[in-house]
């Protein structure tokens, strides 16, 4: 068996990636709450961002993570449709479970079935980007840890919905967010520790990019678009912000001759 080490760069890595999911969720979450006061296509744009900042969040967090995974023994690429297939799952499937609960009447059905679906997806995901390694060796799951990160991720994913859901103030969001960043990164870590890896010594190149070819750069085009994107809904007024405005230049307005 090959020595899995999952922090190569020490902490830098797992808190770099924490961070991630973290912004990916407080991002998602205020687009959630801003998309539940509003109606129409302002509604669809606003869901549609939080899917977006969520998904990208979860799989920037998990990729962010593996530039730490090194295998004694062997080097590792990634297989490029593969990861970029796992992106779109993962905004995918989350965009499944944000329009659930977005757009069904009866919130706790909606509920169930968004964070069943938007959980059980996002362990795809990870999964899917584990399928996309390439490395001299043959790669083993433990059944036992594989169903528990599942189990984390349906929860982890339950939890985010609920509190786009009933939880309002930026105070709030921040706490719900920071909630949700330590459960998929719970997520991604149950999954990885049941990683094994049966290497078999070899000199044949591997197919596929290594992770600073490839994993780095998008990952940091992903995380930019993150801060770009959390800025302007930063910036963006609300619902309420709007109407005070709209009603502070009603009397100026009854003013003009």
């Amino acid at each position: 068996m090959g020595h899995l080490d999952h922090a190569a760069f020490g902490w830098l890595t797992p808190v770099l990636s924490y961070a991630m999911a973290c912004i990916g969720a407080a991002l998602g979450l205020r687009c959630t709450v801003r998309a539940l006061n509003t109606t129409g296509s302002a509604r669809r744009n606003w869901l549609l961002t939080a899917a977006s900042a969520i998904g990208t969040g979860i799989w920037t967090m998990h990729f962010v993570a593996m530039l730490g995974f090194t295998v004694t023994g062997t080097e590792i690429r990634y297989n490029v449709p593969l990861t970029i297939l796992s992106l779109v799952v993962a905004v995918t499937v989350v965009g499944v479970g944000v329009f659930a609960v977005g757009h069904h009447r009866e919130r706790g059905p909606a509920l169930v079935l968004g964070g069943l679906t938007t959980g059980v997806g996002v362990a795809s995901m990870h999964y899917l980007g584990m399928a996309a390694l390439r490395l001299h060796g043959q790669v083993g799951y433990d059944p036992l840890l594989v169903a528990l990160s599942v189990v984390i991720a349906v929860v982890a994913a339950t939890a985010a919905l609920w509190a786009a859901l009933n939880i309002k103030s930026p105070g709030a969001v921040a706490v719900a967010s920071l909630v949700m960043g330590g459960a998929v990164s719970s997520m991604h870590y149950t999954g990885m520790m049941a990683v094994s890896v049966r290497v078999t010594p070899s000199t044949a190149e591997l197919a596929g990019a290594t992770a600073m070819q490839f994993i780095f750069p998008l990952a940091v085009g992903l995380g930019s678009y993150l801060f770009l994107t959390s800025a302007f809904v930063a910036l963006s007024p609300t619902a309420d912000e709007r109407e005070a405005s709209t009603s502070a230049q009603r009397p100026l307005e009854h003013q003009t001759p």
